[in-house]
């Protein structure tokens, strides 16, 4: 059993937690992710390590509420216990030798962008963080990405917070003005991370993405979390979860991420409505 030693909601719908998990904790590396489950009978489900102390032993994920597993972990209070927390499992982002990077984070996403931009700050390299949001209230790590950043920018939909419009915006803006970045790195949403590499070909920039299809074990046995690069199957649990951003056929990965959004709001909505019952 996995203890949870710290529980902080970040927004209406997305929490951090630090699990006690030395063993992970101490071979962790930004980019790779945990296979968790909830209870004896939870499904099992990756998340990206969001942070790690070595010294303390613990690692940190940051979910959203968006399924049945995750509104039971957030269901957990502090001091509760995981079933199951395995890893780290995944390849480490490929970030050594770089010298100036813009991380572009969306979303939920910037849980995974954040300790990128925090590995590349402490190596030396030049840090351009932008980051977006649809509005203010969901806006997450802000002042965790400012501390790892030369240049922080925050964008949402609708100008509720920094500035109005799309990261692509402010990318665009960025290199537009002179800005030469060895590598762009994207996190987020598929629709964002297509797009973010529409915009580096164009300047034939060198665009790193992550990407987190469904996954069940983690090891490449099942084939769920397939996907087609540069005309190969790729597995994301043992080939990625990063991969070079211009080779990967993004219409094939959103289409399969589509196929299972009904499924899984009937699950959350059980979900919900058994924490409901207990409660009353």
């Amino acid at each position: 059993m996995y203890q949870i030693v710290k529980k902080e909601p970040l927004n209406p719908t997305v929490t951090r937690m630090e699990i006690a998990a030395p063993l992970i904790a101490a071979k962790a590396q930004p980019g790779q992710f945990v296979i968790l489950r909830v209870d004896e009978e939870g499904e099992r489900i990756p998340l990206t390590i969001a942070d790690f102390d070595r010294e303390q032993g613990t690692v940190t994920i940051i979910f959203q509420i968006v399924g049945a597993t995750t509104e039971k972990l957030n269901h957990l209070s502090e001091g509760g216990s995981l079933q199951d927390f395995v890893g780290p499992l995944g390849k480490p982002t490929h970030i050594e030798g770089l010298k100036k990077v813009a991380v572009v984070g969306g979303g939920v996403g910037c849980a995974i962008a954040y300790p990128i931009a925090k590995k590349l700050y402490g190596q030396g390299a030049e840090v351009h963080s932008i980051v977006g949001f649809r509005s203010e209230d969901l806006v997450i790590l802000k002042e965790e990405f400012k501390s790892v950043s030369h240049m922080y920018a925050l964008m949402t939909d609708d100008g509720s917070a920094g500035e109005k419009g799309l990261v692509t915006d402010a990318l665009r803006r960025l290199i537009q003005s002179g800005e030469r970045y060895d590598q762009v790195i994207a996190i987020g949403p598929l629709v964002m991370m297509k797009f973010v590499t529409e915009l580096t070909k164009e300047f034939d920039i060198p665009t790193t993405v992550s990407m987190n299809p469904i996954m069940i074990d983690g090891t490449g046995m099942c084939g769920g979390c397939r996907l087609t690069v540069g005309g190969q199957t790729k597995f994301a649990c043992v080939d990625g979860p990063d991969f070079d951003g211009f080779l990967v056929d993004f219409e094939e990965a959103m289409a399969r991420g589509a196929m299972y959004k009904g499924f899984e709001r009937q699950a959350h909505e059980e979900a919900c409505r058994l924490f409901r019952g207990g409660e009353a």
